[in-house]
Parts: structure tokens; C-alpha cells; sequence
């Protein structure tokens, strides 16, 4: 759209040089660029020239005159303000300084949402992203160990003081949806620091009371789902004192997500789910466990601390 108007203008309206990010035109040019976007903007809501000049507070002539001639003069401030509050797109889209038409504030509440984060093992909300994400690549720093590879007794462990006389329930529900992520055509990819497998097998830290024939034996099943499941899912243990990262999954190219505790803070814009792609792939390329060998790691976890 923008970048069509630019190519259809003469070389002289805009001078030798096209950057319709840093938006260096002559006055002709942005007079012609705002007359255009005036127009779409009316067109695109149905409203006339006497609909406008009475919403902005003018006389039709005035409207007339903004849309009509190639001269290089813009209106002024006051009347620019007003023609994109009537007409519900932002000031800056008129005067060519951003391709985007929508308000600030629509950008905004668009590209991220705050959610609830619930302490439950999957969410109705965490479901339904995985949901949405199903097929793609799903990219994911647990805030501990990761729950869809956890066995039922840790979960009980975890979760009981929370859940209470629940648990149970909510264990039965919660592994209905693990099998579905386990199942979905979706590679896992996880990433997590070294410190959370050596705290869980020493049984320190937030791991600690966690029995160590429990803690042995959920060792031993991350090993067995990290060789039955490669290459589908994959687990990566990085070194925190050289990288740090929040907890926070990444589903395909539709959404990323950073858990803040209570809440979920989801972006949706194509900028940031690239950036914490990014940030993921570097905690994956720097890891120091790698998939293939978390089954080694995991012996000698055991032979050091259990």
C-alpha cells in the first residue's frame, strides 16, 4: 500500500532517495500523501465530506479544500487531530509517518494481553495456546522443572498444598491435556538452567523433602522420554551464570508468552515473538546439555547425589 503510493510518485515529489521508514519527503509529497489517506480513511468509514466538517467542527469548504488540488500546504494541527479522531485512525498515518493507520492505543492493546496465571498444573489458558500453536514449533524455559515430563507422584508432591483434597481431580484432568501436547503435532523444545537438575537431584532448594527413590526415579524418566521422544521433544540445560533467561514459551510464529507469577504477559506482535525466538535460540546453542546427552548427565547426577 505505502510502499505502492512511493513507487507511483514522481522522483521529484520525494527527492533521489525512497526510506519510507524515515519518511524524508518534500512538502508536495506529503500534502499528496495526506490527501490520499484522508480519502481511504473517509471512504473506509462511510463519511462525508458535511459528516466531517460537522464532527471536526468546520465548514464543508474546508473539507473540500483538504481533499481537493496538488499544492504542497497542509492543514493545521487542530484540523489534522480532528479529521483522525473522527475518523478513528491515528494523526501520524495521515501525515505519512507511520504505514500502521491504527491509534496507539489499538496497536498496543492489540499486540500483547495480561491473563491470569492460575497455580494449576495446565491451565484452561496455557491449554488453549497449545491448542492454537498446534503443528508449529513450541519453544519453552519452565519456570522449574517441565510439567508435561513430571510424574504423578512429584506432581502430588508439588502441588498438594495448593490444590488440596483437589489434587487428585486436578492431576486426572491436567494429564488428559499432557498426553494431548505429548501427542500434537508440535515439536518441544525446552530449555532450562543446570542448577534445576542439580537442585533437584541433590534435593535442595525448592526441591527439598522431595524423597530420593522419588527423585531417582523421575531422573530416570526424564532420560526415558528424552530417548524415546527425540527428536520431537528435545531438553536443554544451560549454564545461568553465563546466560539467564525468565520463564517463558514461545508458540510457533502466532504467539510468545513470559509467566511473571500471577500473571501471563503475551505478545503478539511479529517483533517481539521473533526477539524471544531469538533469545531462545541462543539459550540453545549455548547449552551445555544438549538432548543427546542428558541421558549421561542424568547417571552421573545420580551416582553423585542419590
Amino acid at each position: 500500500m505505502l510502499t505502492e503510493f512511493w513507487k507511483g510518485l514522481p522522483k521529484r515529489a520525494y527527492g533521489d532517495t525512497y526510506n519510507p521508514m524515515l519518511q524524508n519527503i518534500n512538502k508536495r509529497a506529503r500534502a499528496l500523501l495526506f490527501r490520499t489517506r484522508l480519502r481511504e480513511a473517509m471512504t473506509t468509514q462511510n463519511a462525508t465530506q458535511s459528516g466531517l466538517a460537522r464532527a471536526i467542527g468546520v465548514d464543508r469548504s474546508t473539507v473540500s479544500q483538504l481533499l481537493k488540488g496538488d499544492g504542497a500546504r497542509l492543514p493545521n494541527a487542530q484540523i489534522v487531530a480532528g479529521c483522525a479522531y473522527a475518523l478513528g485512525v491515528s494523526a501520524d498515518w495521515l501525515l505519512g509517518l507511520t504505514a500502521r493507520p491504527e491509534l496507539a492505543a489499538d496497536l498496543i492493546a492489540a499486540s500483547f494481553e495480561v491473563t491470569k496465571a492460575p497455580r494449576a498444573l495446565v491451565d484452561e489458558q496455557v491449554f488453549a495456546w497449545h491448542q492454537e500453536a498446534e503443528g508449529y514449533k513450541i519453544r519453552h524455559v519452565p519456570a522449574g522443572l517441565p510439567d508435561m515430563m513430571k510424574l504423578p507422584d512429584l506432581l502430588r508432591w508439588e502441588y498438594g498444598p495448593q490444590l488440596g483434597r483437589s489434587t487428585e481431580q486436578a492431576i486426572g484432568a491436567s494429564e488428559d491435556r499432557l498426553r494431548w501436547m505429548r501427542a500434537a503435532k508440535s515439536d518441544y523444545e525446552i530449555a532450562l538452567p543446570i542448577y534445576e537438575l542439580t537442585s533437584f537431584a541433590s534435593g535442595t532448594g525448592y526441591y527439598e523433602g522431595v524423597p530420593a527413590d522419588l527423585r531417582a526415579a523421575q531422573l530416570d524418566h526424564f532420560a526415558t522420554l528424552q530417548t524415546d521422544l527425540y527428536p520431537t521433544l528435545r531438553l536443554h540445560a544451560f549454564d545461568a551464570r553465563r546466560l539467564f533467561s525468565a520463564s517463558m514459551t514461545v508458540f510457533g510464529p502466532l504467539l510468545a508468552v513470559l509467566y511473571m507469577g500471577q500473571n501471563y504477559l503475551a505478545f503478539r506482535d511479529t517483533e517481539r515473538v521473533q526477539l524471544m525466538t531469538r533469545h531462545f535460540d541462543t539459550l540453545v546453542r549455548e547449552a551445555s546439555v544438549t538432548p543427546r546427552d542428558l541421558p549421561d548427565y542424568i547417571r552421573t547426577l545420580k551416582a553423585k547425589y542419590l
